[in-house]
C-alpha cells in the first residue's frame, strides 16, 4: 500500500489520543486509560510553564488534574516510573518486560566510564551502604544521605551514594515511592511494588516490544518501533519484523514524505485501511476552530524526524541552547490545529507575578487564516493559564 503523510499523520494522532474527545468521567479511571494508551507519559522536571507531563496530558483530557496522576503513581500504584528513551510513568501491568532493562542496566552501569567514575573506588560499598539504609529506615531520598560517614569517622564522598541509589532504582532493586516537590523517594521495590510477576521471556517480551509500538504509532518504520520503547534493539526489531510479515500479523506500505515525496518503508496491522477511515472521521483533526498546545516531549513531538517526515515542521528543543543562539526561545511548545502543527509560541509561566506570559508566536509559512487562529491561540492560551494557576496572561506589544 502506498500511503500519504497526512493519512499516515491523522492515524498517529488518534492513536496518541489527539483525535476524539474524551467520552466518560474525568478522574483518575479516565487519566489511566489515557496512559495506557500511551504506553507511558514522560516526566520531566522543567517547569517554565508546567511540567511535561501534566502538559502532555492535559492536552488530550481537558479536564485533567495533576492529582490524579499523583492518585496513579502512589496510591493505587497502578503506574510505576522508570526508563523508556527517558524517565516515564508506565503502567505496572507491563512492569514484568522492564525486568529486562533492569538486568541490562544492572550490567552494563557498572561497566560504564561514567557509572564507574560516579561510584567511586568502592561502588559495592555504596550500594550495601544505601540498601541498608533503607531496608531499616524505610523511604529515603537523595539528599538524605548527604551527611552520612563511615565507622572511622571519614565522610562519605556525596557522589557515590547519590550514583548508588540511581543504580539501584536504574537495576530495579529499589523504586520511587513519591515524589516530594519532584524529588524522588526511594524504597525496597519489594514494598512499593509487591507481586510483580516474574520476568517475561525473551520471544514475549520482543513480541509485546514491536506490537504494543506498533499499536500506538498505527504505521512505523523499524526504527520508529525500536525507539518507541527503546526495549530492544534494531537489529531485533528488524528480525521480529521478518516473522511478523511470514505469519501475516503486520503488512508493508509505502508512506511519502510530507515535503519531498519520497516513500519509507514501514509496516501496520492489516486493519491499516479501516484505521485509516476512522482517523479520517476523527471530529478533532476536523476542527479548524481550535488549537492545542503540544508539550516540547509529547510523543508526537519527540522523534523529530518523524515530525519532520509526516507534518512538515521542524522543531528544535531550545531550553539547553545559549539563549544568544536560540532561535524561537526556551521553552516552545508546537500549536496544533486539526492533523496540522501550525506554528509555535514561546510561553512561561510567572506565578509570583500570576501571569503566563506569551513571549513570542511564530505560524508556519502555509497556515491558512492566520487571524482565526490567532483568536483560537488566545482562547487556548487563556485556558492553560487556568490550568497552571495563574489569572492573567500577556501578550507581546
Amino acid at each position: 500500500m502506498d500511503i500519504t503523510a497526512r493519512q499516515t499523520r491523522r492515524l498517529l494522532l488518534c492513536k496518541q489520543g489527539l483525535g476524539f474527545s474524551p467520552t466518560g468521567r474525568s478522574g483518575p479511571a479516565q487519566l489511566e486509560r489515557m496512559i495506557t494508551q500511551l504506553g507511558f507519559v514522560q516526566l520531566d522536571s522543567i517547569s517554565a510553564v508546567e511540567r511535561a507531563h501534566h502538559l502532555t496530558l492535559r492536552s488530550r483530557l481537558p479536564a485533567y488534574t495533576t492529582h490524579h496522576l499523583k492518585i496513579l503513581l502512589e496510591s493505587k500504584r497502578s503506574l510505576f516510573e522508570h526508563w523508556t528513551h527517558d524517565a516515564s510513568a508506565i503502567p505496572i501491568e507491563w512492569r514484568h518486560h522492564w525486568k529486562h532493562r533492569f538486568d541490562r542496566y544492572a550490567t552494563s552501569d557498572r561497566t560504564h566510564p561514567w557509572w564507574s567514575k560516579q561510584m567511586g573506588d568502592d561502588p559495592d560499598r555504596a550500594i550495601r551502604h544505601v540498601l541498608r539504609r533503607i531496608r531499616a529506615e524505610g523511604p529515603l531520598r537523595s539528599r538524605d544521605f548527604e551527611h552520612d560517614h563511615d565507622s572511622k569517622g571519614g565522610w562519605w564522598n556525596w557522589k557515590p551514594t547519590k550514583a548508588a541509589l540511581e543504580y539501584l532504582w536504574r537495576s530495579g532493586r529499589i523504586s520511587v515511592t513519591r515524589r516530594e516537590g519532584f524529588q524522588k523517594v526511594y524504597d525496597l521495590s519489594s514494598r512499593v511494588h509487591p507481586g510483580t510477576p516474574r520476568k517475561s521471556s525473551q520471544r514475549s517480551h520482543v513480541d509485546w516490544a514491536c506490537e504494543e509500538a506498533i499499536d500506538r504509532l498505527g504505521i512505523a518504520t523499524a526504527s520508529e518501533i525500536a525507539g518507541y520503547f527503546r526495549a530492544i534493539s534494531l537489529g531485533t526489531v528488524r528480525e521480529w519484523i521478518t516473522q511478523a510479515l511470514e505469519r501475516g500479523h503486520i503488512i508493508p506500505v509505502q508512506v511519502r514524505h510530507s515535503t519531498t515525496g519520497k516513500p519509507a518503508q514501514s509496516f501496520a496491522r492489516s486493519t491499516i485501511e479501516n484505521d485509516i477511515a476512522r482517523a479520517t472521521a476523527a471530529p478533532l483533526l476536523n476542527d479548524s476552530a481550535t488549537v492545542r498546545l503540544l508539550c516540547p516531549f509529547d510523543p508526537v513531538i519527540r522523534d523529530r524526524n518523524r515530525l519532520e517526515r509526516l507534518f512538515g515542521f521542524t522543531y528544535r528543543f531550545e531550553a539547553f541552547v545559549p539563549k544568544a543562539k536560540r532561535k524561537y526561545g526556551y521553552y516552545v511548545l508546537p500549536i496544533l490545529r486539526g492533523d496540522e502543527v501550525i506554528g509555535r509560541a514561546d510561553l512561561k509561566t510567572d506565578r509570583k507575578a500570576d501571569c503566563l506570559h506569551v513571549q513570542g508566536v511564530w505560524w508556519e509559512p502555509n497556515t491558512n487564516a492566520v487571524r482565526a487562529a490567532g483568536r483560537s491561540l488566545r482562547r487556548e492560551v487563556e485556558s492553560l493559564a487556568c490550568f497552571v494557576g495563574v489569572s492573567n496572561v500577556s501578550y507581546p506589544s
